[in-house]
């Protein structure tokens, strides 16, 4: 039995994917951008064993099996890699160089999240990558990162951001086939580490459109998306590389804020709309404007967006961070016990949190803004930073025992 384990990371796009031109192939109506999250604060983690004592291929998620008959995208990523283990195989019996047969082996699958899964936080993304970038070395696959994407793409759109580090472009390309639709890293994360982001957990429900329904029902419906297509995203996708290699966050907070209200623009010019900001998101738009607007310098501190669901991730320069972090604490407190709200991974708040929560030199910040929220309407804060792509973890990291089965299960 062959056995590894590895995480893949979330990433939250700048420039938004919505809409398919191939619902088989997975080949989107435009490029996107994203950035790529720190796995120390949001992984998927993915233990994989292959053996020829092994009656079927199996899969466990997060802690309970699944019907792996019925999960068609995952297929699709067992099968293109298996042809690549494959054609390594029979290339090296033709050098006398025998390998061992692992396309032919039943795998056993487990993968957990750290975080709810199908709320809004990009789980299919980072499980997917996960999924993939753990066959590839599985199977000892030479293919590049580039070429892998490919093959994630092919299980969840957005999957193949997740196996870049940094900030990475997933390029739309134009050929029928895909192959030329994938993920490039625009910058690694080395680029800007002064970058961070605080996650905003406005729900940790199942969302009640699904992204997969929700985009074609919009490319069907939205007379809008037509503009966003052909125009605007094309033009931003060449915007937002600039500020990333300039590390200019007023020109990446403007296009974040911009990209994100109008992917929620087309959602809404859907027919019927579909509803992806509550009103709790919607408070916090108003509250990060404020603060902009009132910033000393005019300049631009803080930049939200959404995925297809409620909740916020705010990026913004490290410096700012603390303050950002106060001031949501505070028109959004919490209904639970302090460190299950905030667990503070980079020790940036003194004091208690929400206290002293007037930006300072902010002099015009109008405290009423928005009123102070019920406790609870943001359930946790998770404050992370632009970090690396998958990793490769030990065998004492394994989720699935000496028998390949799981260690838990739910």
């Amino acid at each position: 039995m062959k056995t590894v384990t590895c995480t893949a990371p979330v990433n939250i796009a700048v420039i938004k994917y919505w809409g398919k031109r191939d619902t088989e192939l997975i080949l989107p109506t435009n490029s996107s951008l994203s950035v790529t999250l720190s796995q120390d604060i949001l992984h998927s983690k993915t233990t994989i064993s292959a053996s020829k004592e092994f009656t079927h291929d199996r899969l466990w998620l997060n802690g309970k099996e699944e019907d792996i008959t019925k999960n068609k995208r995952m297929h699709n990523c067992f099968r293109e890699t298996r042809a690549l283990r494959l054609e390594m195989e029979k290339k090296a019996a033709t050098e006398k160089k025998p390998l061992e047969p692992l396309s032919s082996y039943p795998i056993h699958v487990c993968s957990e999240n750290n975080f709810p899964t199908a709320a809004g936080l990009a789980s299919s993304a980072s499980g997917l990558a996960a999924l993939v970038y753990t066959l590839a070395q599985l199977f000892e696959l030479p293919t590049s990162t580039s070429e892998l994407s490919r093959i994630a793409r092919q299980g969840s759109g957005s999957a193949c951001r997740s196996l870049f580090g940094g900030f990475v472009a997933w390029e739309m390309g134009t050929k029928a086939d895909g192959s030329d639709s994938l993920a490039v890293q625009v910058s690694p994360e080395s680029h800007w580490p002064d970058l961070q982001a605080l996650i905003c957990v406005v729900s940790d429900a199942k969302k009640g459109t699904s992204s997969t329904a929700g985009m074609q029902s919009t490319i069907k419906t939205s007379t809008l998306m037509n503009e966003r297509i052909n125009h605007v995203v094309p033009a931003r996708m060449e915007a937002m590389k600039k500020a990333i290699l300039t590390k200019d966050f007023q020109s990446f907070a403007e296009l974040t804020m911009r990209d994100s209200n109008q992917f929620h623009a087309v959602c809404l010019d859907t027919y019927p709309p579909i509803f992806y900001l509550n009103d709790t998101s919607r408070a916090i738009i108003q509250l990060i404007h404020e603060y902009n607007a009132t910033s000393p310098d005019g300049k631009l501190k803080a930049a939200y967006t959404y995925d297809a669901g409620p909740n916020a991730v705010i990026y913004a320069p490290k410096e700012h961070m603390a303050e950002i972090i106060q001031l949501i604490g505070h028109y959004f407190p919490s209904d639970k016990n302090p460190a299950a709200y905030f667990a503070d991974p980079y020790q940036v708040v003194k004091g208690k949190l929400g206290e002293q929560y007037l930006p300072k030199s902010h002099t015009g910040f109008n405290e009423h803004v928005i009123p102070v929220q019920p406790a609870g309407s943001v359930s946790r804060l998770l404050h992370t930073k632009v970090d690396d792509g998958p990793r490769v973890l030990s065998a004492s990291d394994s989720l699935l025992n000496v028998q390949g089965l799981p260690k838990r299960l739910a």
